[in-house]
């Protein structure tokens, strides 16, 4: 961890180290908004509750010499992040939803990087996060766009010049124009780097009428005068599992999303312990709440027949709900999806890494999750995902295998 004793030295470290890169977060806010409004809701309901989180490195990235040295040093510079005056005002403006209790808590919130853990060995990179939920549920977006820019910027891997970068989002969005859809950006996390992401999101904004809806980061979102997409992720319900048990998990956490939210932000996310079992827990009164469902893993058609059945069988018209697709789009998978929706339910779209990596470089494939949470009354207990994807399982094995006892889910 970073510890106050050493931090000079790790700045000693980077300072005669050959390649040191001047990395660094432009403001607290270049984070997904699903981190702030979940960070509103944890505040308010679980402020004692603590989570650890782990980076996952799927791609088998290899990281080169002295990367983690400066991770530590980019991580450690965003102690210095703090919301300003005119943020504050703009989250106020936009976000009305969010108490002005909670944005009075983020003007103060600072990050600390005592709760990060660093470690580089040979070519293999591990990343911890421990302390308390409403603290470490900041690090994960901000940390994995970091990662990225920092891989590319050290293995020194030449990207298409920024006219390139215009020209391909533009392309892009004129396509998904003729599609007559709405398009988002849910591309912060695995990223090229900040100057690509903020050269993407102003090509669809300035290209996109009609098409482009806003973006998940709320930096670009304030910056480009569009609007910040997103509600809650996967680690709401892993942290109700653990508080509750697994078959709670998902009706605990939509009564209690909408109990704060009270209607807003009501897209509800299917997946973490399978859609099959998330829709015998969306109950009559869930269905009518929330707006639609978002949609991560597994075959999305099968997924649209699924969610279409749902909302017959408690007589309500598909057509007045919506799918968010935000699983590993791309245009050709993108255009299926809409053809197939087309007039029975509605549909919108969130592209990450084609959007923001899509750079003539082979974009990263990592994840950071959390792995074990502690409620406040009671014990560190290992928390998993059960997506629609047996590949994209993460979590303790026998937590997994008890998991799936538990809801009856067959291999």
């Amino acid at each position: 961890m970073f510890k106050k004793s050493h931090i000079s030295n790790t700045f000693v470290f980077c300072y005669f180290y050959n390649h040191m890169v001047d990395l660094r977060l432009h403001s607290i806010l270049d984070n997904d908004f699903y981190k702030f409004t979940m960070q509103h809701a944890v505040v308010k309901l679980f402020p004692n509750a603590q989570a650890k989180y782990k980076f996952i490195n799927r791609g088998q990235h290899k990281f080169p010499e002295g990367f983690g040295e400066e991770l530590k040093v980019a991580i450690l510079k965003m102690e210095e992040l703090k919301l300003n005056k005119p943020e504050k005002d703009y989250l106020r403006k936009t976000c009305p939803y969010l108490d002005p209790t909670y944005l009075d808590f983020l003007q103060g919130y600072r990050y600390d990087p005592s709760e990060v853990e660093i470690m580089q060995t040979g070519s293999d990179l591990s990343v911890k996060i421990t302390g308390y939920w409403y603290r470490t549920i900041m690090w994960e977006v901000p940390i994995m766009s970091l990662i990225c820019e920092l891989y590319y910027k050290m293995t020194e891997q030449k990207r298409i010049s920024n006219n390139e970068v215009i020209e391909v989002a533009k392309e892009k969005i004129n396509k998904y124009k003729k599609l007559h859809i709405t398009i988002a950006d849910f591309g912060s996390r695995r990223r090229h780097s900040y100057e690509v992401h903020d050269l993407t999101v102003k090509a669809l904004k300035d290209f996109g009428t009609g098409c482009f809806i806003g973006t998940s980061n709320v930096h670009l979102a304030m910056k480009h005068h569009t609007k910040p997409i997103g509600t809650h992720a996967h680690e709401w319900f892993m942290f109700h599992a653990a508080k509750y048990g697994f078959k709670m998990a998902n009706s605990l956490g939509l009564e209690n999303w909408s109990n704060v939210y009270r209607g807003d932000l009501g897209i509800a996310l299917s997946d973490t312990y399978t859609s099959e079992v998330f829709f015998t827990q969306f109950d009559k009164k869930f269905t009518k709440l929330f707006d639609g469902v978002r949609h991560d893993s597994g075959d999305p058609l099968k997924f649209a027949d699924m969610t279409i059945a749902h909302y017959k069988h408690y007589s309500t018209d598909p057509k007045t709900k919506t799918i968010i697709f935000s699983d590993g789009l791309n245009y050709e998978k993108v255009e299926r999806i809409a053809n197939y929706c087309k007039g029975h339910i509605g549909n919108s779209f969130g592209i990450g890494t084609n959007f923001t990596n899509d750079v003539g470089l082979t974009p990263m494939n990592i994840v950071l999750k959390m792995t074990d949470a502690l409620p406040e009354e009671g014990k560190w207990t290992p928390v998993i995902k059960l997506s629609d994807e047996k590949k994209k399982y993460t979590g303790d094995k026998e937590m997994i295998d008890l998991a799936k006892k538990i809801l009856d889910i067959k291999d």
